[in-house]
């Protein structure tokens, strides 16, 4: 994470982050090596959830295993030609991101069906959003058993939100349309949420 504490959010505004971002990268290091699977995450009052093919190899590594779970927001490339004053600048990068270390455990079927509950609530369009009584019980009970959920008791959260915070409101507006440029709409609107905010 960035040393600067500009860009360092409070743990509380990250995990509330990591879950609407909703995509996470879980790392472990296992008897096999170190592995990785990539998970959507919703939080709850145990701790981060996610879930997992029943076939990924990493599953049988998970229970009592110390994981790290990152999640990347929007991030893109700053050039120095984008500042008020390039000549004493240089180029960087803006981005956000968020890891959560923890204790990953096994939940049972309440537990996923919850957590799959939850991530559809999140994330489904709000003109027409799917939710499970849409499926038949046997059907979502046959894709249930494919799957195996885990829940990750949080021990620390760090994240960082560079956003050109450091940086001048000329600078920071000349970085947003730069982004604007280049179709970076993510990183331009969490600048403009940033800058809102001061």
């Amino acid at each position: 994470m960035h040393p600067n504490p500009l860009f360092r959010p409070e743990a509380a505004a990250l995990l509330a982050e990591a879950e609407r971002i909703g995509f996470a990268h879980i790392f472990a290091a296992t008897a096999d090596g170190p592995m990785v699977v990539h998970a959507p995450v919703t939080l709850h009052d145990d701790g981060l959830r996610f879930h997992v093919s029943r076939a990924n190899r990493i599953v049988r590594h998970l229970e009592g295993a110390a994981v790290v779970a990152s999640v990347a927001g929007p991030h893109g490339y700053v050039s120095a030609n984008w500042y008020a004053a390039p000549g004493d600048q240089v180029p960087t990068w803006n981005y956000q991101t968020i890891e959560i270390d923890g204790v990953a455990h096994e939940v049972d079927a309440a537990g996923l069906t919850e957590q799959l509950d939850r991530l559809a609530a999140l994330h489904e369009p709000r003109d027409n959003p799917w939710d499970r009584g849409k499926v038949a019980p046997d059907a979502f009970a046959k894709q249930l058993s494919g799957i195996r959920g885990f829940t990750i008791t949080v021990s620390a959260v760090r994240g960082t939100t560079k956003l050109s915070q450091n940086k001048t409101a000329a600078d920071r507006a000349g970085v947003i349309a730069g982004f604007d440029r280049q179709g970076k709409d993510d990183i331009a609107a969490l600048m403009r949420w940033a800058a809102a905010k001061d």
